[in-house]
């Protein structure tokens, strides 16, 4: 399929086909060339995203795809009933983690000076909303499974544990509430450029790119908050260092500000890692995948201990001076 769209739509002779993610891909002349697939999004997001795009692309920052125009004008293509975007990187380099969190403040520091408002990929002031649907959902499931037999471990697992994790989740929300209402947000929670959820690898591809379809417009601490949830889930007993270098790193570029700590705490607060475990047991089709869940809830369970002793230390590990910044803790922890 690029091997055509290409030739024919944009009078580039394709070299070497390969993938990036799940997209169709190639290399010619040393420059990737990434197929999008968007007949299931609007025209206004993909607009947006072009403009951020090049936004970021001009204020220095080489690794962003950007869009390109076929033959016959537009970012837009279409073939065989299908519509297509084409990005382009022409600076190709290998990623390196080091300093990770310095490479991620000055993505977030490019992505708030965004000259126009974003509005069609934005969640900025919508995790609350977004958390209480989750719990919702979940708390009605559970309720309608409370007078059955449990069909199997999972059922008991999830019918044992879902009111720990529900009060968690109502923790999270809560803290998130009195940091709107009782701090000031500064110039760095201003809106930016993230992730549904960053990780140390989400850069680590075969190329280092940054794709714009994987961008949404959020408060920097979904990103900071989601990269540390995962660093301390993969070294549940080691991750102290690398929590406090990263945050140092990020903050050489931009200090954070109490609301920021504020928010990434709220974000750790809640327990995703539990809650898409069980909707991703329940939504599973296979006895297989049902079984690896199974396994990631006993494990998550036999862990509670733990992940309360790293919320309870987390502020001390990134060296947030509580006190100065009048940042409440959490007292059951």
């Amino acid at each position: 399929m690029i091997k055509n769209i290409l030739t024919s739509l944009y009078g580039i002779n394709v070299e070497e086909e390969t993938r990036i993610d799940q997209y169709e891909a190639c290399v010619t002349e040393g420059k990737l060339y990434t197929l999008i697939p968007v007949s299931q999004i609007e025209d206004d997001t993909i607009n947006e995203l072009e403009q951020i795009a090049s936004h970021i692309y001009q204020t220095g920052d080489y690794t962003v795809s950007t869009f390109l125009e076929a033959k016959e004008g537009g970012i837009l293509t279409e073939l065989e009933d299908q519509r297509f975007c084409v990005l382009a990187n022409e600076r190709l380099k290998v990623f390196h983690s080091r300093q990770l969190g310095k490479k991620l403040g000055k993505f977030h520091y490019r992505g708030r000076a965004v000259p126009f408002g974003v509005q069609k990929i934005s969640l900025m002031g919508q995790w609350k909303g977004l958390w209480e649907q989750r719990i919702d959902q979940m708390e009605s499931y559970w309720n309608g499974m409370l007078y059955k037999q449990p069909e199997s471990d999972f059922d008991r697992l999830f019918l044992e544990s879902f009111p720990y994790y529900m009060g968690m989740a109502e923790n999270a929300i809560q803290y998130l509430v009195d940091t709107e209402l009782d701090d000031e947000p500064n110039a760095v929670d201003s809106g930016t450029i993230c992730y549904n959820r960053f990780t140390k690898n989400t850069w680590a591809k075969d190329y280092y790119i940054k794709n714009p379809f994987d961008w949404i417009f959020d408060h920097c601490g979904r990103d900071l908050a989601e990269w540390t949830r995962e660093r301390y889930f993969k070294n549940i007993k080691t991750y102290h260092r690398e929590v406090k270098v990263f945050f140092d790193d990020y903050q050489s570029i931009t200090p954070l500000s109490s609301f920021s700590w504020r928010l990434i705490y709220s974000r750790l607060l809640f327990p995703i890692h539990y809650v898409e475990c069980v909707e991703n047991y329940y939504s599973a089709t296979n006895e297989a995948d049902r079984l690896f869940h199974e396994d990631r809830l006993k494990k998550m369970l036999n862990q509670s201990a733990d992940l309360e002793e790293f919320l309870n230390q987390f502020y001390n590990s990134a060296e947030v001076p509580v006190k100065k910044l009048k940042i409440p803790t959490v007292s059951w922890l």
